[in-house]
């Protein structure tokens, strides 16, 4: 391997993002090991390894880490990529659909986490990538319990950054705007919200700018630039112009002003 190659784990690497990002890394030379919940019913990759994780389930995140140790001795960076969405209003979302959520998305890379840390510790080097959203900035209509989990890996990741703060083990957010992946199709949308004209608007401009979003390659350059930095930033926000001006503009903008354009956009009035 090239000295400056690395050993990546990523989750959610079977489609979308993850898939994308493995395979662009890989191809710089890294030594990329991406983890799917159902490896077998995709593709054998060609220049990464697909390993079986589920990250609701401990055993198997347990289980995919000994494997990569056993072969690599260590683990330099961990992408915590994978991610589900549901959407409707806040009153017919189940509270068991709420924690379907926060299981993949918070408490998933949390698991990660506590279970690759003790090696970058050990080996006194890694880096953490935490995949959160513009969701996590901005409360996003009718994808309530999405923007939650977000903001909530939001809270965890800088926390993390100043708890390893003199350490040699980076942490970083990465914040994506809207990008054409198949997570448009995936998401889970609840049926009771189907039946408001609101909802149907609302959901209806939020897949367009999905599927307008722009290519999920950039995410995989922008994390293969932040991999190679010896001191990278705790945030990236990676998107359209007018996505990076939303974040900008909720810092500075009063509330109520920024929530109107917020609202006027999704048509939610």
């Amino acid at each position: 391997m090239p000295s400056t190659s690395k050993v990546i784990l990523i989750t959610g690497a079977s489609s979308g993002i993850g898939k994308i990002a493995a395979k662009h890394l890989a191809e710089n030379g890294h030594r990329v090991y991406g983890t799917s919940r159902f490896p077998g019913s995709y593709p054998t990759p060609t220049n990464f390894t697909l390993l079986q994780m589920d990250v609701t389930e401990n055993d198997t995140i347990a289980d995919a880490i000994e494997q990569i140790i056993k072969t690599e001795k260590r683990i330099d960076v961990l992408i915590n990529n994978a991610g589900m969405g549901i959407a409707g209003d806040l009153e017919h979302t189940s509270i068991d659909k709420a924690k379907t959520q926060f299981e993949t998305n918070f408490f998933g890379p949390l698991r990660l986490i506590k279970n690759v840390l003790p090696i970058m510790r050990k080996q006194d080097s890694g880096m953490i990538i935490n995949i959160s959203s513009i969701g996590g900035l901005i409360g996003l209509p009718y994808q309530n319990m999405y923007s939650a989990t977000k903001f909530a890996i939001e809270g965890l990741t800088e926390a993390l950054y100043k708890e390893l703060h003199s350490t040699n083990i980076k942490v970083v957010m990465v914040e994506p705007g809207d990008f054409k992946t198949d997570f448009t199709a995936r998401r889970d949308i609840e049926k009771e919200s189907i039946k408001f004209d609101k909802f149907k608007k609302v959901i209806e401009v939020i897949e367009q700018d999905e599927n307008n979003g722009q290519d999920p390659i950039k995410i995989a350059q922008l994390l293969s630039k932040i991999i190679n930095k010896s001191n990278p930033r705790l945030r990236y926000v990676v998107g359209a112009f007018d996505q990076k001006l939303a974040a900008f503009l909720k810092r500075i903008l009063p509330n109520r002003l920024f929530d109107w354009i917020i609202i006027k956009h999704y048509k939610v009035s």
